[in-house]
C-alpha cells in the first residue's frame, strides 16, 4: 500500500482542498479521506460512498503525475499519518 497526501490549491467553495489517499498495489484507491474549507472531513472505503464522496473509478498513475499537474501537491505519507487522519474523519452520510 501506498498513502498520499494531496493539497488542492483553488476557489470552489464545495470542493475538498486536502485529500488523503491509500493506494493499493493495483493502482486503485483504497480508502480516501476528503477535507473541506468548511471544516468536514469525510472518508470513503469499498463499502461507503456518497455524492460527495467515493473511490476513483480508474488507477490513479503516479503521485508525479499527480504533484505535476497545476494547483496541486502531493506527498506520500506513512501509514501511521494516514491512520491518524482516518481516524479522524467521518462516514458521508447520503449513500450514492
Amino acid at each position: 500500500m501506498e498513502h498520499w497526501k494531496v493539497d488542492w490549491a483553488h476557489e470552489f467553495r464545495s470542493e475538498p482542498v486536502r485529500f488523503y489517499s491509500e493506494i493499493g498495489s493495483d493502482g486503485y484507491e483504497a480508502r480516501k479521506i476528503q477535507l473541506y474549507r468548511d471544516g468536514r472531513i469525510l472518508k470513503a472505503d469499498a463499502f461507503h460512498e456518497s455524492a460527495e464522496i467515493g473511490l476513483s473509478e480508474v488507477p490513479v498513475g503516479s503521485i508525479d503525475d499527480v504533484a505535476n499537474q497545476p494547483d496541486f501537491s502531493a506527498s506520500s505519507i506513512s501509514s501511521e499519518e494516514f491512520e491518524r487522519a482516518w481516524r479522524t474523519a467521518s462516514w458521508p452520510t447520503r449513500r450514492r
